[in-house]
């Protein structure tokens, strides 16, 4: 009888030990670097997903109006009525900001042209080509920039929360091992809870860090596209507006 119950005690023990696993036992343990390591590890995750929602619905507002914009622009009968239509764009629009900024420019170089009569400083220093082109350089910066919100965030967040997380984890089994030792219990029920504690903190670093390591990815890829898309759209734009047609197909004559 004694052989039979031992090993049903040494299992039901085990058991018992295994219950003082769970999170909630984390978080009744957590010393202050512990509490660090888990604040670092909510903020970083709550971060990421507000950047990877932001940013998934910024990107496919901008896909899905893209073609409607530059094809829009190309059909129009006349440039006043292409930039009446681009300024009735949502004001995070990127594309209709870039052919404003390149309409913008023509006008400016034309009335500092006229004021000068033809020899002034800006006729002499910079072309109607060289304007437009300057004007379109920085628009489309500007806008690639706006593309990058977060990503660094993403990319921090990925790179380092698993390491946080691996933090918790060293710290947590050592205050465990500190604290077996003070008590002198080595049995599973004293071993068990506190390291797998610790080990939960991996866990979440690694949750934190996966979803950001996608998204980063995924946005990079997709905003590599729409920088293509921003450079082709812009060099049309040069050769319309600094030659009056499109190279490549049939654009409006400027009025």
């Amino acid at each position: 009888m004694f052989l039979q119950t031992a090993p049903t005690q040494g299992g039901t023990s085990n058991a018992e030990a295994m219950k003082h696993m769970g999170f909630g036992d984390l978080i009744h343990n957590f010393d202050p670097l512990g509490w660090i390591v888990f604040v670092t590890l909510v903020v970083m995750s709550f971060a990421s997903w507000y950047f990877i929602i932001a940013n998934a619905i910024r990107n496919a507002m901008v896909r899905s109006r893209a073609e409607k914009v530059i094809q829009g622009f190309w059909g129009t009968t006349s440039t006043q009525e292409a930039i009446r239509d681009l300024e009735a764009q949502p004001k995070g629009e990127p594309f209709s900001k870039i052919a404003l900024d390149a309409a913008s420019a023509v006008a400016h170089h034309q009335q500092a042209t006229a004021a000068a009569a033809g020899g002034g400083r800006l006729a002499e220093s910079l072309s109607r080509s060289e304007f437009i082109d300057r004007a379109l350089r920085q628009a489309v910066a500007r806008e690639s920039l706006r593309l990058e919100g977060g990503m660094t965030l993403l990319a921090t967040v990925g790179s380092s929360a698993p390491f946080i997380g691996l933090l918790g984890t060293v710290w947590g089994i050592y205050h465990a091992l500190i604290k077996i030792s003070a008590s002198g219990n080595a049995s599973m029920e004293a071993v068990a809870g506190p390291v797998g504690e610790a080990l939960i903190m991996t866990a979440f670093g690694l949750f934190t860090a996966i979803p950001a390591v996608l998204a980063y990815n995924f946005f990079n890829r997709s905003n590599r596209m729409t920088y293509a898309q921003f450079d082709e759209f812009a060099h049309d734009l040069h050769d319309f507006f600094a030659t009056g047609s499109r190279v490549e197909g049939v654009a409006p004559t400027q009025k």
